[in-house]
């Protein structure tokens, strides 16, 4: 696990974009792990700016989302397939057909899971994942108590989620009590991760998953297990870590062929 401190979400937007940029150049149809939430906003607005300059083209590449909301009717404003759109794959040249999310209105969620899981498989695996974290070290939406070998499937989001993405709806009223979420075992079959925390909310979280112990507990955790996980924070998220100027003097120091 690689702990980079960057001086604010502008930053944090663009070292990310770069790994991303590298990756599309290197192979045009790579597979790219798509999270919701505010925290991956920098690094999509980056994206779509270095699309329209001409330095990025996602015309061969997939993507695949980590989670859904079960029981939103299709074409919610926060169904996160049309967040998806609308934030980041509307923006640039990626095929609508090959932009992918969990079916959380099947008639069958345990079907449409296990084909989710075929359909990542046989589109090659993702070759990098976006990520968040929750307030409490979720990361998709493996809440606390996941297994770290969880697969594709349904789960009962707690409270303090819903009241977290509250501000996505008109009330928490509003807000699923269920999703179809990647589990932590399918995000670490992702041959790199990039997770992005801000905030001085988040640092807790933030110290918990990268110097804290591997438990269910704290979902985000299981990254520390990862060959190649990139963990981008801002200044207030690592206000808690207690090795931050050893992460600060490593990330200085890192050669340049190592790349992120």
């Amino acid at each position: 696990m690689e702990v980079v401190i960057l001086p604010g979400t502008k930053q944090i937007g663009a070292l990310a974009a770069d790994a991303i940029e590298a990756l599309v150049r290197r192979k045009p149809n790579a597979v790219l792990g798509l999270a919701t939430g505010s925290s991956p906003l920098p690094i999509y607005d980056e994206l779509a700016r270095r699309y329209e300059a001409g330095s990025v083209d996602f015309s061969e590449a997939h993507g695949f989302a980590l989670d859904e909301y079960v029981g939103l009717e299709a074409g919610h404003p926060e169904s996160y397939r049309e967040v998806i759109r609308r934030e980041f794959t509307n923006r640039v040249n990626i095929k609508p057909e090959n932009v992918h999310g969990p079916d959380g209105a099947a008639e069958d969620l345990e079907a449409a899971c296990q084909a989710y899981e075929d359909a990542i498989k046989d589109a090659g695996g993702v070759d990098l994942q976006i990520l968040g974290v929750g307030t409490d070290g979720h990361i998709g939406f493996n809440e606390p108590g996941s297994s770290l070998a969880s697969r594709t499937r349904i789960k009962t989001l707690i409270e303090q989620t819903r009241k977290d993405n509250a501000r996505f709806f008109n009330s928490i009223d509003d807000v699923p009590h269920h999703v179809v979420t990647q589990g932590l075992g399918t995000i670490m079959d992702a041959r790199h991760v990039i997770l992005v925390a801000t905030g001085a909310q988040k640092a807790q979280a933030v110290r918990d998953f990268v110097e804290g112990p591997v438990a269910a507990i704290c979902a985000a955790s299981v990254l520390q297990m990862h060959p190649h996980a990139t963990i981008l924070v801002d200044e207030a998220a690592a206000s808690s870590l207690k090795l931050a100027d050893y992460y600060r003097h490593t990330y200085d120091n890192k050669p340049e062929w190592q790349g992120l």
